[in-house]
């Protein structure tokens, strides 16, 4: 059994990988850490968990954390979680990391966009990026694996292997994603209470979005060219789930068929990838790690819809795909196909 704690397990992501690593034959939740709550059952927080795990939240230091765990996945926000993994990792423990503080690679581009000076800077270049369908291999040796953004899961999972094959230009790509409001966190926001977003659809973070980034610098390591896409997030009035559609140009006189056997190809080894006949909707993969992919030749252009739940696929469940290959097991363990 693999010693686990949770930073930040009081949120929606927190919640989720209790669920996954409450059922994980080789995990044990040992220690449960929040920075606002002391010895507060986890089950006041989430009362699913009830009867499921009976430890307290605790404010525990790093040492502290490091004496009860092999293994650390972390939920804070971005900059208190690399300033958490630093004094972590040098005790010895591997770390998961859910923020985004790890995703890129270089300091500049991340203060550039999350407007201050990365807090670990040194760490970027041995992070490894735990997207399992393209970085497996390196993250089966890691000690960092920097868990992916959800709307970057759905876009580098519908339109990197089209790039890799030489079927699409690195540009224009257009990334045009919905999300349900879980994805903005637990704190109360005042656009995300119930008479503001329900009934209601809008763009947010336009030409500004920090997952932007994080998806040219994924797509580039599978195009000859660097890529940068036109990514606009979209607010939706649902709990969960991203529905995101990619539009590119392709390279050459291509049709749906070969499109869709290009993605089928790439991803027939894959359990949570499925490349469908019909167009998928979020509804197709809810409460599950999967993602459904379907690509149409529309008008000249290549179109490729992307569906995941942003909660398990885009967050939890992937975490817990990484710690199954951080450790060797099946990476279908706790998650069902």
């Amino acid at each position: 059994m693999i010693r686990t704690a949770i930073i930040g397990a009081s949120g929606y992501t927190g919640l989720e990988l209790l669920k996954l690593l409450a059922r994980h034959p080789h995990a044990q939740i040992s220690a449960l850490v929040s920075r606002q709550t002391e010895r507060t059952p986890i089950s006041t927080v989430h009362p699913s968990l009830t009867g499921v795990i009976d430890l307290p939240l605790e404010n525990l230091t790093p040492v502290q954390i490091a004496e009860r765990a092999e293994c650390v996945f972390s939920c804070l926000p971005h900059a208190a979680s690399a300033e958490m993994c630093a004094q972590l990792l040098p005790l010895g423990v591997k770390v998961i990391d859910l923020s985004a503080d790890y995703r890129l690679r270089d300091a500049d581009v991340y203060q550039q966009w999350y407007a201050h000076k990365h807090p670990d800077p040194t760490r970027l270049k041995t992070a490894v990026y735990g997207l399992p369908e393209l970085y497996r291999e390196q993250i089966r040796g890691a000690t960092l694996v920097a868990n992916p953004g959800c709307y970057p899961t759905s876009a580098a999972l519908a339109l990197a292997p089209l790039l890799k094959a030489g079927m699409i230009a690195p540009e224009p790509i257009v990334i045009d994603s919905k999300s349900g409001v879980s994805g903005a966190g637990r704190d109360p926001k005042p656009h995300l209470h119930y008479p503001e977003a329900n009934e209601n659809f809008s763009a947010y973070g336009v030409g500004s979005h920090r997952h932007m980034p994080e998806i040219d610098q994924t797509l580039s390591d599978f195009s000859p060219q660097p890529v940068a896409v036109v990514f606009t997030p979209h607010l939706v009035p649902m709990t969960r789930g991203i529905l995101s559609t990619c539009y590119a140009e392709p390279t050459r006189d291509v049709s749906t068929d070969e499109l869709n056997a290009t993605l089928r190809k790439f991803y027939e080894h894959e359990p949570f990838v499925h490349v469908t006949d019909q167009l998928p909707t979020v509804r197709d993969v809810a409460y599950t790690n999967r993602c459904h992919l379907a690509a149409r030749r529309v008008r000249g252009h290549v179109l490729v819809v992307s569906v995941i739940d942003n909660l398990i696929k885009g967050a939890a469940g992937a975490a817990v795909q990484n710690f199954n290959l951080l450790y060797g097991w099946p990476e279908t363990t706790a998650l069902s196909p």
